[in-house]
């Protein structure tokens, strides 16, 4: 391993003020929103399902079709922050996802939803690099960077719990579409505060973005997604090896053009650094198990259990409340374990609130639940935060667009792929545990075999019924078995993998 100095390390760096303090309530309450956004559409399924209809599959592209597109530009957007000016990419991109808000929340039919996802996942490609790279920027000081950072992964993590709790608010009181409508005056905030406290910050490179990198880059993500989830969700058919093919091919052309680039989109000698590399990779894997847990969950409280959208999202409000403590303990954990120790341990902690949740899903109580969601909480938030640490404290702040970038496309993906791989594999779980009685008709069975929400919807032999709510309930034990033994690798390679000498993610900088 080559050891790399950022000479800036040997200057005492400028302390951050109340200006960028205030700066950073104002991005961190960005980051939130727009992880509220990616989770709050969970409650609304069954009264979505009940308003426009969507097939069991346009659920799920409704679902992840925002993470995708979001994944897919993110590399893309990271670049263009840092040519034209994250505090300029940030305004724009505030006012595009406040009109894509406003078209996905009147939208008449699933087409128009998933096309108005789209727009929603272009908007906020623009915003989350932004985000993250001018808290690089605006904080010099390492401690002052990780205690941000902090506070930046508090949101995320933070927002993707609070998104059910969001919806279940809006949900007892108006219709679906007044999930979406809650972006408008935060957006409304940021273009107001944001120019008068977020300051504006550039990268170094002053040559156009290489759109055919942007392209392939798009190209390698999106089919590769789309494999995966389409073929454990519908089983196999010949659209799967093509996308899958067209995924990796792109993804080599991508990876072979960014080496002979003088400024590439990707730099991929940063993943030389096992600091880096494995950072992003744990990164993503915590938001994975997270993410696609409560997709699946929040239909089983509803569903299964019969609550009420505002029982459902308070139901869940412990992963949100574990998610705040992290900030509290996290650079302890840090300074006493290292970095890689304490990533290894947040993502073993993860496991053990996701066999918890396999363990209580039979039981007619909610304890149980509630301490494995609060477990869940602490140790993805703690995985989240260090990881994204140590991402962004292993470039120069001139890159810290593309970064941020690299962060945020794990994020993302883990988001996607969370509710594409592990929501699928539900679906054909919940298939699969499907044992309807003898002699049900074949609309009732047909019903059944599409999904849980559309038989409480259309079904009304009541066996029926509790058969498929049995079903659904061991699927989500079962997937979160799955998840917690991803989660186990995951720990021991981030333990084995991540340098945990302490200080390791002030000093180490890319300086090839």
């Amino acid at each position: 391993m080559v050891k790399v100095v950022d000479v800036t390390d040997l200057e005492t760096p400028l302390r951050a003020g109340r200006r960028e303090w205030a700066a950073l309530g104002v991005l961190v309450l960005v980051v939130t929103l727009l992880a509220v956004d990616a989770t709050v559409l969970y409650l609304a399924v069954p009264a979505l399902t009940a308003d426009i209809g969507p097939s069991a599959t346009q659920l799920l592209w409704i679902g992840d079709i925002y993470s995708f597109v979001l994944a897919g530009l993110l590399i893309t957007m990271g670049n263009l922050a840092d040519r034209i000016g994250r505090k300029r990419l940030l305004l724009i991109g505030s006012a595009a996802f406040g009109i894509a808000s406003v078209i996905s929340a009147f939208a008449p039919n699933p087409e128009t939803l998933i096309a108005a996802r789209v727009l929603l996942g272009v908007a906020g490609a623009t915003l989350m690099p932004s985000t993250l790279s001018i808290v690089r920027a605006m904080f010099a000081d390492p401690k002052q960077r990780t205690t941000a950072i902090a506070f930046w992964s508090m949101g995320a993590t933070a927002g993707a719990a609070l998104g059910p709790l969001v919806g279940g608010v809006l949900l007892e009181n108006f219709w679906w579409g007044s999930v979406f409508l809650i972006n408008l005056p935060i957006m409304a905030l940021v273009l107001i505060a944001g120019p008068i406290l977020i300051p504006e910050s550039r990268g170094g490179a002053t040559t156009p973005i290489d759109l055919l990198s942007s392209l392939l880059s798009i190209v390698a993500i999106v089919p590769l997604v789309y494999s995966v989830k389409h073929w454990v969700g519908s089983g196999w058919d010949w659209t799967i090896p093509v996308c899958a093919l067209l995924g990796l091919a792109a993804g080599w052309a991508f990876l072979r053009r960014q080496r002979r680039l003088t400024d590439p989109l990707l730099d991929i000698t940063l993943f030389r650094l096992p600091a880096f590399s494995g950072a992003v990779a744990a990164n993503g894997l915590a938001i994975f198990a997270f993410v696609g847990l409560l997709f699946f969950f929040s239909q089983y409280l509803q569903l299964v259990r019969e609550y009420g959208p505002l029982q459902a999202g308070l139901a869940e409000l412990p992963t949100t409340l574990a998610a705040m403590v992290v900030i509290a303990f996290v650079g302890w954990l840090a300074a006493r374990l290292g970095a890689g120790r304490a990533i290894g341990l947040g993502l073993a902690v993860g496991a053990v609130g996701l066999v918890g949740i396999g363990l209580t899903t039979s039981q007619t109580t909610y304890w149980g639940l509630g301490i494995a969601l609060v477990v869940i909480g602490l140790g993805t938030s703690v995985a989240m935060t260090l990881s994204t640490d140590a991402v962004v404290s292993a470039v120069p702040k001139e890159r810290a667009g593309a970064a941020s970038a690299i962060a945020e496309t794990a994020y993302e993906l883990g988001v996607a792929l969370g509710i594409a791989v592990l929501g699928s594999v539900h679906l054909a779980m919940y298939r699969s545990h499907l044992d309807l009685p003898a002699g049900t008709n074949g609309a009732d069975a047909a019903a059944a075999e599409q999904s849980l929400a559309v038989t409480v919807d259309t079904v009304t032999d009541a066996t029926v019924v509790e058969h498929a709510r049995s079903a659904f309930a061991d699927a989500v034990q079962t997937t979160s078995f799955l998840a917690a033994g991803l989660l186990v690798v995951s720990a021991v390679v981030a333990w084995r993998v991540i340098p945990s000498p302490r200080g390791a993610l002030e000093k180490a900088h890319d300086a090839h």
